[in-house]
């Protein structure tokens, strides 16, 4: 006699496809590579900078008193889960740069927070829509263990791109590794193709 329980929880089945090697996950799994910063929003500041020196920063009052945009989205992880329909509320990358006063299109950016983390990305899967700094998930404050209070939001990349605890964006003329990338994760990460790793 066996129980139901014998053969584990059936997973949930999508309802449109997933990328290749992905299951669809109704939780939120909380995972982070050190211990969750708990940051004071009276010395939070948020910056762009390029070539070494800082164009624009705001405070958190300034960075909330920017025009915000909300978006329901895909996120993917590299560790195979699928979230769907996922609710953000933030400032578009688009927003920050022209506040910046930055009109470029090309090059890389390193996306760098609280606690030492980085990630790189090509400055054309930032801008155009394509991503926010978000600090509101499903309706509330986004909480320290998934970022808050604010993270970066790149959802057609893998979720390791949409960074924790984002402080800035350095633009850059090469790209070059980030944290994950220089533990050999891949350089791009499109979940579509399965880039998890430097050789795939």
């Amino acid at each position: 006699m066996l129980t139901r329980g014998f053969f584990g929880r059936k997973r949930p089945q999508p309802h449109r496809p997933l990328p290749p090697g992905q299951y669809l996950e109704n939780g939120f799994p909380v995972l982070s590579a050190g211990p969750t910063p708990r940051v004071d929003l009276d010395k939070w500041t948020f910056a762009i900078e390029n070539q070494g020196a800082r164009l624009a920063a705001w405070t958190w009052q300034e960075f909330l008193a920017l025009p915000q945009t909300a978006i329901t989205t895909d996120i993917h992880c590299v560790t195979k889960w699928s979230k769907l329909d996922t609710e953000w509320k933030g400032v578009t990358i688009d927003t920050l740069l022209q506040a910046a006063g930055m009109e470029s299109r090309d090059g890389y950016v390193m996306a760098f927070c609280d606690g030492g983390y980085t990630t790189n990305l090509p400055l054309k899967d930032l801008i155009d829509g394509k991503a926010m700094v978000a600090h509101q998930y499903d309706g509330a404050p986004l909480r320290p263990e998934h970022g808050g209070p604010a993270r970066l939001l790149v959802p057609h990349l893998y979720f390791w791109k949409s960074a924790k605890w984002v402080r800035g964006i350095r633009l850059m003329h090469a790209d070059a590794p980030g944290f994950w990338e220089a533990y050999g994760y891949h350089m791009y990460g499109d979940p579509w193709k399965e880039q998890r790793y430097s050789y795939d």
